[in-house]
């Protein structure tokens, strides 16, 4: 269970989280829902380490963990940003283990098994060799989940996921994070699209731009 007790965080004078407290179940679906400006993404940034917050804490099975240092293991959220941010120089399995390899230290055996168990439920296992740009949008998307989930978080974000997809991809989309939370993977998504929201979430928060 992944708990937020009283986050801030501000840019100069403007307050984009103002004391959320959220508490995430094991392998529940958060999502989070609003229009831009509301603090989404942001606090998505905050989750994962690449935001510090300015006051708050995060707690994990009720210890506190800071989202900026990853542990030998593993990282407590990993994110699906909107653009995916695939290295378009490297192929999927290089995308995919950089940071197993990098960060958490990971010897080759180790983080290739872990791949190839990704691959396979992503269903992107002939894609492994393949570069970003022969991928279309929802396999760059299932590659970009894969890398999130080699670093073994115990939370998967996303940000967007169905921005400007077809009502198929958008369906795709939903059943792929809905098989996830059959296989126990807690959730956080964030979208402005309240009807898909609604067809994934077991929690519901509501955002409005500050």
């Amino acid at each position: 269970m992944i708990e937020l007790k009283e986050i801030n965080k501000q840019f100069g004078e403007k307050e984009v989280i103002k004391n959320l407290n959220l508490v995430i179940p094991d392998g529940e679906i958060l999502a989070i829902v609003g229009p831009s400006g509301g603090g989404k993404t942001t606090l998505l940034r905050t989750l994962s380490g690449l935001e510090t917050i300015d006051s708050g804490t995060f707690l994990l099975n009720g210890k506190a963990f800071d989202p900026t240092q990853a542990t030998e293991h593993e990282q407590v959220v990993g994110v699906v940003f909107q653009d995916f941010q695939l290295f378009p120089h490297l192929s999927v399995f290089e995308n995919i283990s950089l940071a197993p390899k990098m960060v958490l230290k990971q010897a080759k055996e180790v983080y290739t098994k872990k791949i190839q168990e990704l691959a396979r439920t992503l269903e992107i296992n002939e894609l492994l060799t393949s570069y970003p740009f022969q991928l279309s949008g929802g396999q760059k998307q299932r590659v970009a989940i894969a890398r999130a989930l080699a670093m073994n978080p115990s939370v998967l974000a996303y940000d967007e996921p169905t921005s400007a997809l077809d009502p198929e991809l958008r369906q795709q989309v939903q059943s792929l994070i809905l098989s996830l939370k059959k296989e126990g993977v807690t959730q956080i998504v964030v979208t402005h699209d309240l009807t898909f929201a609604k067809a994934i979430a077991d929690q519901l928060l509501e955002v409005s731009p500050k």
